[in-house]
């Protein structure tokens, strides 16, 4: 699988999110630099009234909501989120704190171009409690893990991993903090080198063309 795009034209981006949008902040920071490769197209998220959101309003990015409860199963909130992001014509979906995992028929259309974050080192402590669950097993080195989405919880093909100390007295909270930093700065570095560079993913390996 990989991406091919028109050469010169950039790299269409559409941010998921759930939050206050710190994540999606520093992307759009970063392709304000055209230099960068990648336009932030549209903001989609699964409610109303976020950060997010007012963030890609103010910076006069279109934006969409579409709440699973608006739906009568979740299968039909997959296919609409579907559609509602496949209208943007994205050449890549990011996961900027995205709280809901899509189903079959988002994976289906984006499956080789959605991307996520997570706080930790891949495939050790997936879920929700990453940095806890890293803390609980006493490693010394924690960190955050860009993968490809698929149809496993925390289990794509990993673009990129960052490592980030565990120090004798972090908390879960001092810990978390630390690896958010570290998370942002990855995300915002490998977003523009696959918008300027292109990829493929050969089984679990993923090559990032020179960019």
């Amino acid at each position: 699988m990989g991406q091919d795009r028109e050469a010169g034209r950039g790299c269409r981006v559409v941010v998921l999110a759930s939050g206050g949008g710190s994540n999606l902040a520093a992307l759009l920071g970063a392709c304000a630099d055209d230099n960068y490769g990648a336009k932030i197209v549209a903001v989609g998220s699964d409610r109303d009234g976020i950060g997010a959101l007012d963030i890609a309003r103010a910076a006069g990015v279109p934006t969409f909501v579409e709440r699973v409860g608006d739906h009568a199963t979740r299968e039909d909130w997959d296919a609409a989120l579907t559609e509602q992001t496949a209208q943007y014509h994205p050449d890549l979906v990011v996961s900027a704190g995205f709280l809901k995992l899509v189903g079959p028929v988002f994976l289906k259309h984006f499956g080789d171009r959605y991307i996520n974050t997570h706080n930790a080192l891949l495939p050790a402590f997936p879920g929700i409690h990453g940095p806890r669950d890293a803390l609980n097993y006493g490693v010394r080195i924690a960190g955050a893990t860009l993968f490809f989405v698929d149809e496993g919880v925390d289990t794509g093909p990993i673009i990129a991993q960052v490592a980030v100390p565990v120090l004798d007295d972090d908390t879960e909270d001092t810990l978390t903090e630390r690896i958010k930093v570290a998370e942002r700065a990855q995300l915002v570095t490998y977003v523009g080198r696959l918008a300027r560079g292109g990829w493929t993913i050969t089984e679990r390996k993923v090559t990032i063309f020179s960019d």
